[in-house]
């Protein structure tokens, strides 16, 4: 729902609806990736010295020498893997809670955060209306038989239906998977500021979000059978708040003032201790900015003490926001030389976002690494460098929204591409388009990287831009795995 435009600063944002907005560069990212934003400069290498690009024909390309490295480096992360569920991809994506096991997802998964829930009027609200809510998709819609999880149809009287259903029926496959839901995203951020004001709105909005989702008592709505008292228990193990951004401006029409960073670290001590007085068990997470003017908004060495990780937005730290280009990466490990673009030098880039999260007190196991599924692309680029760093004339066209693509789309096309070793960041160029995403060569060497680092994981946004065999997510499960 909404985009986001990208501006200075490298912030990525979630969006529910179909696209995806990030900020920082924030922008709008189709929804098959997590919406957030990540700062970070790098460039490809050309021709010359630091390491090569290599060039692959088709749907992947091999790396040479210089540069990254896969290697090397003591694995002391815990291997999390958090992949981001978007609601309305039931919709035009038809992706569905059964196409996580299908996939093979589910097993390489150790926790789904459900995207989206909504605060309203210091609030956490269930409805379906446009703009707002969709209970329907939530936990109203039946889904056939060929469609469900465990392969049976449900039945119009239920007390539990939809994505909510289907997530418990999946974790009852999967007995170690854990649910979070998601609050917030770019377009359902307006109400945190206001939420999270004083220390009675703070106690009222935890305890509605609690209500709904952990305790699981839903509304009964529009004459449907569904809902009622309990009738969600179970589905939910955590709350993920993806607040964009405290203290910052986001989506058009959002509130932030400048105590936002103070009151987000003491609105998630207060979700905290509720959570803690249900079951100390229960999760507490944030996805947060990459960009260096949102994260210095924030308490850092405050904020982590109530969590139980930190899922960085590192992406769309360049886009086609920027029309006229020049064309860059989006989620870029490194900042590189070549990097026509002042901020990469020193902000915009994987390690530059990890690094200002470690400097500011954050345990580095506290931190999660963002992965897009989904690409950033430009059109009518330069013939030039192979359309790297290139002047162009707007975004290329995309499926659900102009300048971003899922990955399986942009796999599919087997455009060739490039590795640059000195950003660790991967393209496609046809002689016309330029698209900027990880391929799993590319998410190999991020997983190296965060194994190196002994960071915490990675997260990933969003699970129905990968391939239906599952091709990114095996990559990011296979790097996780390596000692």
């Amino acid at each position: 729902m909404g985009t986001a435009n990208a501006s200075s600063g490298g912030v990525a944002d979630h969006t529910p609806g179909g696209t995806t907005n990030n900020v920082a560069g924030a922008t709008s990212a189709g929804m098959a990736s997590a919406g957030t934003n990540s700062a970070s400069g790098g460039a490809p290498t050309t021709s010359g010295g630091g390491g090569a690009m290599a060039t692959i024909g088709g749907g992947g390309a091999t790396t040479n020498s210089g540069g990254v490295s896969a290697g090397g480096g003591q694995n002391s992360a815990s291997g999390r893997v958090i992949g981001y569920f978007a609601q309305w991809g039931i919709y035009q994506r038809g992706y569905r809670v059964k196409h996580v096991a299908d996939s093979g997802a589910a097993a390489a998964l150790s926790v789904i955060n459900y995207a989206f829930g909504n605060i309203v009027n210091g609030e956490c609200v269930m409805v379906t209306r446009t703009g707002v809510g969709d209970a329907f998709a939530d936990y109203q819609k039946s889904f056939m038989a060929d469609e469900s999880v465990d392969g049976a149809a449900d039945t119009w009287d239920q007390k539990l239906k939809g994505n909510f259903n289907q997530l418990k029926k999946l974790k009852a496959r999967y007995p170690k998977l854990k649910v979070l839901i998601s609050l917030g995203g770019w377009t359902w951020s307006k109400g945190f500021s206001d939420a999270a004001l004083t220390a009675e709105s703070r106690s009222k909005v935890v305890k509605s979000c609690l209500d709904l989702y952990i305790r699981g008592n839903l509304p009964m709505l529009d004459g449907d059978p569904a809902g009622g008292p309990g009738a969600a228990a179970g589905v939910f193990d955590g709350i993920d708040i993806d607040w964009e951004y405290p203290a910052y401006a986001g989506d058009t029409g959002s509130v932030y003032r400048p105590e936002d960073s103070q009151n987000f670290t003491l609105l998630l001590a207060e979700f905290r201790r509720q959570l803690s007085a249900i079951n100390p068990q229960l999760l507490l997470t944030i996805a947060a900015p990459a960009g260096k003017p949102q994260t210095d908004k924030l308490e850092l060495s405050a904020i982590h003490q109530h969590l139980d990780w930190i899922n960085i937005m590192t992406y769309d730290m360049h886009g086609a926001w920027d029309a006229p280009g020049p064309t860059n990466f989006h989620a870029p490990l490194y900042k590189s030389a070549d990097d026509p673009d002042p901020q990469a030098t020193g902000t915009l880039s994987v390690d530059a976002a990890v690094t200002r999260y470690l400097n500011g007190g954050v345990p580095a196991s506290k931190l999660t690494v963002g992965i897009p599924f989904y690409g950033r692309g430009w059109t009518a680029v330069a013939n030039t460098n192979r359309g790297l760093y290139q002047p162009a004339n707007g975004p290329a066209r995309g499926t659900y929204e102009a300048g971003i693509e899922d990955y399986h789309v942009l796999a599919a096309r087997h455009a060739p591409g490039f590795h640059d070793d000195k950003a660790g960041a991967y393209w496609t160029f046809d002689g016309t388009e330029f698209w900027s995403y990880d391929d799993p060569q590319n998410i190999a060497i991020k997983t190296a990287y965060v194994q190196k680092k002994g960071l915490g994981g990675v997260m990933v946004w969003s699970l129905d831009g990968d391939t239906k065999d599952g091709e990114l997510m095996r990559a990011v499960a296979g790097g996780m795995a390596k000692p």
